[in-house]
């Protein structure tokens, strides 16, 4: 017996009382739940495998997806055929890209394989178009960064082609920066406000042109207001080229890599007064490569025996070409010291920074009975190797 007795009669009482005829034989019976709930899910939960199954098959089929990435895109885009993405794909194939570059562009920029693309990528082709740009360039442009078609027309594009155009003398100027920095697309209002700081500080147009052509990264830095302040404390006229300069090292380095291009220069006799100095007669001895520093002041200090002060006062040479202007004017310059057909209390510098055609005339030819021997040194057929340096 389940029910203990006094319960058995309780219950027997209970169904006695009811207005309801009830058979006890109900007891017995299922509960009547509905299947449809479950039959549903089971429905859904297959079409949805279906639809899985699908779009990772298309993917790495048709367009080369690696099976990782399809399955990774298969779980935030679906389609059950297909027709939409067989048009996209013609899409591009119709307008100048290749088989590898239309694989290329749907792997970077996947949702677009389920837009309407003469609606929504056609209008942007046909901008950039009026503004001079040929199908080569417009293909070369979306292949390199396919994600700016994701951008409104009307709302992100076009307001920032018109932004640059006001920056620079061309559109085919402004096309080039606007191929090369689309990520500026997603930070407009930024941009924007970063451009009026500058405008208000007095930084020229042509300067900001130079500085969103080699660094726009920093037209989308929170930091700008700062940077600007700490460039101006270091005594740089916003009017001058040289801010722009400085602020793209300022903006440019992190603080590690900042702080280990001062150590180089210490490692070479350079006091922080030296560093500082050098900053402000020409910024970019922060942007120059700690081996390109390394090697510069190696190459000045431990095989021409100069002193390495003499670059904390002229950095400016330490941006030039060490193959081809340092070493070999270096090596006609210390032969007409070794020689004593240079002062030894002219300036080091000076033979680095004129044009070649002066150089030759001033260091080489105007040495009627060393030309030969010049020439061979700069041309670098003879390399330094002086007994009687002092």
């Amino acid at each position: 017996m389940i029910f203990k007795s006094h319960h058995y009669q309780n219950l027997l009482y209970l169904i006695s009382q009811t207005t309801t005829p009830f058979s006890t034989t109900h007891l017995l019976q299922p509960f009547p739940f509905s299947l449809k709930l479950f039959t549903t899910t089971t429905t859904t939960t297959t079409t949805s495998e279906s639809l899985h199954s699908f779009t990772v098959s298309y993917l790495i089929n048709n367009l080369g997806f690696p099976s990782e990435t399809a399955t990774k895109v298969s779980k935030r885009l679906r389609f059950d055929t297909s027709q939409k993405p067989d048009k996209v794909v013609a899409f591009f194939k119709n307008h100048g890209f290749s088989v590898s570059q239309v694989n290329g562009v749907l792997r970077r920029s996947p949702q677009l394989l389920l837009c309407d693309a003469h609606k929504f990528i056609l209008p942007k082709f046909e901008f950039l178009a009026s503004k001079g740009a040929s199908t080569s360039e417009i293909v070369l442009a979306v292949s390199n960064n396919p994600r700016f078609l994701n951008s409104s027309l009307e709302n992100s594009i076009i307001p920032m082609y018109e932004l640059l155009s006001s920056l620079f003398q061309s559109d085919e100027e402004a096309l080039d920066c606007f191929f090369r920095w689309p990520n500026l697309l997603g930070n407009k209002k930024r941009l924007q406000e970063n451009l009026k700081l500058l405008r208000d500080e007095g930084v020229r147009d042509s300067n900001i042109a130079r500085l969103i052509r080699t660094r726009a990264s920093v037209f989308d830095s929170y930091g700008l207001k700062k940077a600007v302040d700490e460039v101006k404390e270091l005594g740089f006229d916003p009017s001058k080229g040289t801010f722009v300069t400085a602020l793209m090292a300022k903006l440019g380095l992190s603080k590690l890599t900042w702080n280990a291009k001062v150590d180089v220069y210490k490692s070479w006799g350079w006091s922080e007064e030296d560093i500082v100095a050098a900053f402000r007669r020409n910024p970019t001895s922060m942007l120059v490569s700690k081996d390109k520093i390394n090697a510069t002041l190696s190459f000045w200090v431990n095989q021409l025996g100069w002193d390495s002060s003499v670059l904390a006062i002229s950095p400016v040479l330490l941006g030039l070409s060490l193959e081809k202007r340092v070493i070999p004017r270096a090596y006609v310059v210390d032969y007409l010291l070794t020689k004593g057909l240079r002062k030894k209390n002219a300036s080091l510098i000076t033979p680095f920074l004129m044009s070649e055609k002066l150089f030759l005339e001033k260091y080489v030819e105007n040495f009627k009975e060393e030309t030969s021997q010049l020439l061979k040194l700069y041309l670098g057929e003879k390399k330094l190797n002086f007994q009687d340096k002092d």
